[in-house]
């Protein structure tokens, strides 16, 4: 749907995720391999939105462990060194940007493209089943391009992370 060309699935039962070192190991793996400028993944500090919405516990997981293989673990070779013998030299990240985060305070103009993330949501239909998300994600986006005058944003608390 959206011209992606390759997605790796790590395999984790959903609502399970648990802070491994296994899994930080297999977050530092992909990093290695694909060496991004950039990783997005959730606030891992962020448990309470607002005073109506919980944030899941493997939902901070994930964040919480992308961002120990981001730093320190994709850049230091002395942590995983089996890594290194797989041909997955280190790599530093050059930024973080953190979605969900209440300190956010980059805000990026999505009112072109919501419609496809509404569409491409739908077609993760063994999490959505016949549940239309349209109404809640329009409604994020609302809230967050309010704050900077955008008919739509997501938000992003973002790092740049020095070299």
């Amino acid at each position: 749907m959206l011209g992606i060309r390759e997605v790796i699935f790590l395999e984790g039962e959903d609502g399970m995720l648990e802070p491994t070192l296994a899994l930080r190991r297999e977050l530092t793996r992909v990093i290695r391999r694909f060496r991004p400028d950039a990783v997005v993944c959730g606030d891992p500090t962020v448990r309470f939105y607002g005073n109506r919405y919980l944030n899941h516990p493997d939902h901070r997981v994930a964040a919480d462990v992308a961002l120990d293989a981001v730093f320190p673990s994709a850049e230091t070779r002395f942590i995983f060194p089996e890594l290194l013998d797989e041909g997955l030299a280190p790599h530093h990240v050059g930024a973080v940007w953190l979605f969900g985060s209440e300190r956010a305070e980059t805000f990026v103009d999505v009112s072109a493209t919501l419609d496809a993330k509404v569409v491409a949501l739908r077609e993760h239909r063994s999490q959505m089943g016949d549940w239309d998300p349209g109404p809640m994600i329009r409604g994020w986006a609302r809230e967050q391009g309010a704050r900077r005058r955008l008919r739509a944003a997501e938000s992003f608390l973002r790092m740049v992370l020095d070299d």
